[in-house]
């Protein structure tokens, strides 16, 4: 009961601090948005117990299940935003990227609850299958931080380019620093990602002396790490820059949901 209670407070506190910063967005209201960060504050320390009584209860990393991987992707993407807030003033960043954050846990309040055999946890548990899930969970969530700042860079330039000044030019942060940002966050996420997968496929051989390379979801999970690299290739081998270049990162971010939300449903071997 006190688990279930904790998640609704979780719903609530998340909203409460997501509306907060929404209206710093229009007002400039720095009140608000103090008491926004500690909102969140208090929504990563609620979400930190649920992962604990979760593990405690279960006897397992909470990992296994659809829930239970979008609460610990969204809780992931809370923390990047506490620490981005303390290192940058990045206002609207910290907005988009809870907007992502409150609909991933939103989400998951419909996911399947089910619980997993005892044959699928025990598996689970095997060191690799950890580490190359929560690997993948933080690339998720630093390539959502480089989506977002790609995204306020688009915003930016229609911005500019229509000359509509404003207070929501300069909060919104200059062009080369969101750019700057989006790379290094796509730079940081890439090797989570390609570890991730490598470890996966290690497991998997390990334990079914196979790999699944035309599963949906290995499939996918490949083409967001080649979408990626391609930004990465364009970024440094190219010396691309600009909105073009915003704009694929905004689709690789795309091509990611669709790996995280459809492709588990029709993967043959990713039964969560």
């Amino acid at each position: 009961m006190f688990i279930h209670v904790l998640y609704i407070l979780i719903i609530v506190f998340y909203s409460l601090c997501v509306l907060g910063y929404f209206i710093d967005f229009i007002q400039n209201n720095q009140k608000v948005n103090r008491i926004s960060f500690w909102l969140l504050s208090i929504v990563w320390m609620l979400q930190g117990m649920y992962v604990v009584i979760r593990t405690v209860e279960y006897n397992r990393l909470p990992l296994m299940t659809i829930f239970e991987g979008m609460f610990v992707y969204a809780w992931i993407l809370v923390t990047f935003s506490l620490v981005i807030s303390r290192l940058y003033r990045m206002d609207f960043l910290i907005l988009l990227v809870n907007i992502v954050g409150f609909v991933i846990l939103t989400i998951s309040v419909f996911a399947p609850a089910r619980e997993v055999s005892p044959q699928l946890a025990e598996l689970f548990i095997f060191e690799l299958l950890i580490i190359h899930v929560s690997l993948i969970l933080l690339s998720y969530g630093t390539f959502t931080l480089s989506f977002a700042c790609s995204l306020l860079y688009f915003i930016q330039h229609q911005l500019l380019k229509r000359k509509k000044w404003g207070q929501w030019i300069k909060r919104i942060g200059n062009l080369s620093k969101l750019e700057r940002l989006s790379y290094v966050f796509t730079l940081i996420g890439f090797p989570f990602m390609l570890l991730g997968i490598i470890l996966g496929v290690v497991w998997a051989w390990i334990k079914f002396s196979m790999i699944p390379w035309y599963d949906v979801k290995v499939v996918s999970s490949f083409l967001v790490l080649l979408s990626y690299g391609l930004y990465l290739f364009q970024w440094t081998m190219r010396k691309r820059r600009g909105y073009g270049l915003a704009l694929f990162n905004i689709a690789a971010f795309l091509v990611l949901l669709i790996n995280y939300f459809l492709s588990s449903n029709f993967s043959g071997f990713h039964l969560w």
